[in-house]
């Protein structure tokens, strides 16, 4: 199956699905997206003592967090949150889209050892399916404390090859401390600053009677984060700068069609690519260029937004996830960014919403071993000084060129 066909497909597949989602709630408060989640599943809610940070946690969506604030029960809600879809209460074909700012999954999604299609089944829409297990099956809650709760799920999946997968899943999630997130950043919080920190650390053990090889095909977690987009917000990727024949192309944009340059900027050590919802479109690092973070700066709501996570000192290998006959199988991206929008004149987006993902390594694990990933969010509110500084610390860019750079590209 070529890039274009994968395309195709994907754009069949949201056209399908999106007449029954919802555009953002980008204005939402807080109170508002957990008392409407709690019409419909149970939500979980840990609060920072020291702040006014809160995240709302949702077991049966596989102990997701589905959205989070800096300004306690009044403040802006974070998390995209498909109200249309969870007040449904039915499940659509193919994937169930529900929403939410670190949800867990596992990849390859397509190739020969991808776990979205049934064996030597065609890569293409109708054959395409998002396994239960990181789709509708609710986790068990197995502890529960005032700041985090874990989960565990059993699970069976089978690869495109017709490789089998035992697996333990565990994944615990916990509301950070100032303390904690300063450590995680390396940098000093203002005082003034408003501030939300949420971590998700996640495991899969392989409990089968065999051992995982690179020839029957691997596994990895995969993090993906769903925000609420505006006409303002700008997404932010540092990398290793150096000469594209020994680290490799700086980003890559051909995911769904390259992108236009009004909408992805490329610097020598920086990513820039609209978060508005206003256009689909997808890019990713490798790990040869990836740093361990990446974010947003929302300038309408000034919010400073960055994804921080467990990248290996060393070069490992990562699952790709294309529709396709797969010619390097392990030659994935650690880090994507997607931003929703139209699928054409007339027709609605699938949110809107942007999303910030991670993902792990693809290790050969032996019967009983485990491969682990964290993931962890934060949110920061505050005037554009305060901001500035944060974003310079940990991003390597200061807010005004993240403003400006579609009007000085």
């Amino acid at each position: 199956m070529t890039k274009v066909m994968f395309i195709i497909g994907l754009s069949l597949l949201m056209f399908v699905l999106c007449s029954s989602y919802n555009t953002a709630y980008s204005d939402s408060r807080f109170k508002d997206d957990v008392e409407f989640l709690k019409q419909y599943v149970t939500v979980i809610v840990l609060k920072d003592a020291e702040s006014d940070g809160e995240i709302a946690i949702v077991p049966e969506y596989q102990g997701r967090i589905m959205t989070s604030t800096a300004e306690g029960a009044e403040g802006l809600s974070f998390g995209w949150i498909n109200r249309e879809l969870i007040s449904s209460k039915k499940f659509e074909p193919h994937i169930n889209v529900f929403g939410g700012e670190d949800r867990f999954w596992i990849g390859p999604e397509g190739g020969q050892y991808g776990i979205f299609f049934p064996i030597n089944a065609p890569f293409d829409l109708e054959h395409w399916q998002t396994p239960a297990v990181i789709d509708t099956e609710p986790y068990e809650v197995i502890s529960q404390n005032e700041r985090q709760v874990s989960f565990k799920k059993e699970a069976k999946l089978k690869n495109w090859s017709g490789t089998d997968f035992q697996i333990l899943i565990e994944r615990t999630v916990s509301i950070l401390s100032k303390e904690q997130i300063a450590g995680a950043l390396g940098v000093t919080i203002p005082s003034n600053i408003k501030y939300i920190g949420a971590e998700s650390k996640n495991k899969i053990t392989n409990t089968g009677a065999e051992d995982w090889s690179k020839e029957k095909g691997l596994l990895s977690i995969w993090i993906l984060g769903m925000f609420n987009p505006s006409s303002e917000t700008t997404i932010v990727i540092p990398f290793l700068p150096g000469p594209e024949e020994v680290l490799g192309p700086k980003v890559n944009d051909a995911y769904f069609g390259k992108v236009p340059p009004d909408r992805l900027v490329v610097k020598e050590n920086a990513v820039f690519f609209r978060g508005d919802g206003q256009y689909r479109s997808k890019i990713g690092v490798s790990p040869k260029r990836a740093l361990s973070v990446c974010g947003s700066y929302d300038a309408k709501n000034k919010v400073l937004t960055i994804v921080e996570y467990s990248k290996p000192t060393m070069l490992k290998p990562y699952v790709n996830s294309m529709w396709e006959m797969q010619k390097d199988p392990y030659g994935g991206d650690v880090i994507n960014s997607y931003n929703d929008g139209p699928l054409g004149p007339g027709k609605k987006p699938l949110g809107p919403f942007y999303e910030l993902e991670t993902s792990s390594p693809a290790e050969e694990l032996k019967k009983g071993e485990y491969v682990e990933h964290t993931h962890r969010t934060f949110h920061f509110v505050g005037s554009e000084k305060e901001l500035n500084y944060l974003a310079e610390k940990v991003l390597g860019v200061d807010l005004q060129t993240i403003q400006n750079i579609f009007e000085t590209k």
